[in-house]
């Protein structure tokens, strides 16, 4: 299945909380259609001391969000763009809707 965004691209988010913002993708996880984007969605986690963390605390992590809730970023104009894919002899390439290679 072709998704309209991968890890280590910029994104924007459209819906929820923080809309508007942008970060770069961490995963994606495309069967449950959820992605994780740097500094988005996040929470605190709350965690016993162990050998790895001996101190215990809370830490700050990103949770996912809906795949659906984030567009890529158009390289040159640096706005929320849509996907399409087209066929380069034997391979697809993903494209703006304008038809700018991202």
């Amino acid at each position: 299945m072709s998704l309209h965004v991968k890890k280590g691209d910029i994104v924007i988010v459209i819906a929820g909380d923080d809309k508007g913002r942008k970060g770069r993708v961490l995963h994606v996880d495309p069967v449950k259609g959820k992605v994780v984007v740097e500094g988005i969605n996040q929470a605190y986690k709350h965690v016993k001391p162990s050998q790895k963390n001996p101190q215990g605390g809370r830490l700050h992590i990103e949770k996912a969000i809906d795949i659906s809730n984030v567009l890529p970023v158009h390289p040159k104009t640096d706005k929320p763009t849509r996907v399409r894919y087209i066929k380069e002899g034997d391979r697809k390439v993903r494209v703006a809707v304008d038809g700018t290679k991202l």
